[in-house]
């Protein structure tokens, strides 16, 4: 079950927006150069450089020129904590102010937009001091960045069990109508783990909505009464960010991932570092659970707040750090932040192919791998608008040698 259900490409304005976008001479990972048309949020076709045209009536066409680009399916970011983003520098205690709460959550999907993540799942704390005002400071976000982006939230109650537990439960249950589309939290974090599962399990079924729960996963006896609880949800359970596997015994924790495949469940491994969800850092071993058959995403977790301080909330990053750090190929890396991750959010598959959504990301670039490296420049294109541009220029100021050898410079022939 998807996050949100698709709408309509919209314009700022609101109204639907019925323009057309050429995208010309645009590289893809297979090596061919094409030309992308895109109408009503969708890609209309997909033909050699050179070969497709706007058309001269009937809707506002516009044309992008992506010479020296490599064009991708855009990345989605399936774990990110909007509520506390941006407040690493912040002097005393975290404010939960609807109003501050407010502005971190959009600044932080802003950021990430341009990146390239058209789609975000931000997990957000319900009950204690904060009630629901994160949840919903965080709600009127979403409908701030609608047109831009999708943003969804993920309600995370502190307990669950005994006494204290039937007031979180009764929160969770107030955030589910208020608008949270999935469920969550932190099991680790409560007296009886297992009676924490259940309850979000339960309500999750009730309601039909998806379970996205952060654990460490470092008890091998407690992940498998878990993911035999959870392979029964239809609407899909989701674990992150699962570091403790890779510091568990390989034959353990080889017997873990495959219990994990059986029930279906989706791990998202935070490559860049941690997040307040759990105590432990570490990145869970993905080449394992990949040969093991678990679905596999990476998130980006903590930008910018006391768990990571130096947080870029960067889906390429992940990718660059799942191939440079864990063996991944490229196109496997890229695979986590984008399919893998656009499908933990129950979102449609994105191809650069005819009849697929048009979300995509444009980077200068003419390899995945280089793309990985080296991604300044950037263009984001969701609902078939652009959305998002970064523009890098490198120049190499006096240097008879940069001049003698024609080396590459970041932002010559910029699209226009």
């Amino acid at each position: 079950m998807p996050d949100s259900q698709p709408q309509p490409p919209h314009s700022s304005s609101g109204q639907t927006d019925t323009a057309t976008l050429l995208l010309r001479g645009a590289r893809l990972t297979d090596g061919r150069t094409v030309d992308v048309r895109l109408g009503g949020g969708r890609i209309e076709a997909v033909g050699t450089a050179g070969s497709l045209a706007t058309p001269s009536s009937g809707s506002r066409a516009s044309k992008l020129d992506l010479d020296g680009y490599l064009l991708l399916p855009a990345p989605a970011e399936p774990h990110a904590h909007g509520d506390t983003a941006l407040t690493a520098d912040g002097d005393g205690p975290l404010s939960y102010d609807p109003q501050e709460v407010q502005r971190r959550a959009t600044e932080a999907a802003l950021l990430q937009l341009g990146h390239g993540a058209t789609a975000l799942r931000s997990h957000v704390r319900v009950g204690d001091v904060q009630g629901l005002d994160a949840l919903a400071a965080v709600l009127q976000a979403r409908r701030a960045l609608r047109g831009l982006a999708e943003l969804t939230a993920v309600a995370m109650p502190r307990v669950l069990t005994g006494v204290a537990g039937a007031d979180g439960l009764a929160i969770l249950r107030d955030a589910v109508k208020m608008g949270a589309s999935v469920v969550g939290g932190c099991p680790d974090a409560d007296p009886d783990p297992t009676g924490y599962v259940e309850a979000v399990l339960e309500l999750a079924s009730e309601h039909g909505c998806p379970v996205d729960l952060h654990t460490d996963a470092a008890d091998p006896a407690r992940l498998a009464r878990l993911t035999a609880m959870a392979g029964g949800l239809r609407s899909g359970v989701t674990l992150g960010p699962c570091g403790g596997l890779g510091r568990l015994p390989s034959e353990v924790a080889s017997r873990a991932a495959d219990q994990l495949a059986a029930a279906g469940v989706t791990v998202v491994c935070l490559p860049q570092g941690g997040c307040g969800g759990v105590d432990r850092r570490g990145t869970a071993p993905v080449r394992m659970l990949r040969a093991a058959g678990v679905r596999i995403a990476a998130g980006s977790g903590a930008l910018r707040d006391v768990s990571n301080p130096v947080g870029r909330g960067d889906p390429l990053e992940a990718a660059y750090l799942l191939a440079s750090r864990h063996g991944l190929r490229p196109e496997d890396a890229y695979d986590a932040v984008s399919s893998g991750a656009r499908a933990a959010l129950g979102l449609p598959e994105v191809r650069v192919e005819a009849g697929f959504p048009a979300e995509l990301l444009a980077v200068r670039g003419n390899r995945l791998a280089g793309a990985l490296s080296l991604a300044y420049s950037r263009i984001v294109v969701h609902r078939g608008r652009m959305v998002a541009r970064t523009s890098a220029v490198r120049e190499y100021c006096n240097s008879a040698a940069a001049v003698g050898l024609d080396l590459p410079r970041q932002g010559r022939g910029e699209p226009s």
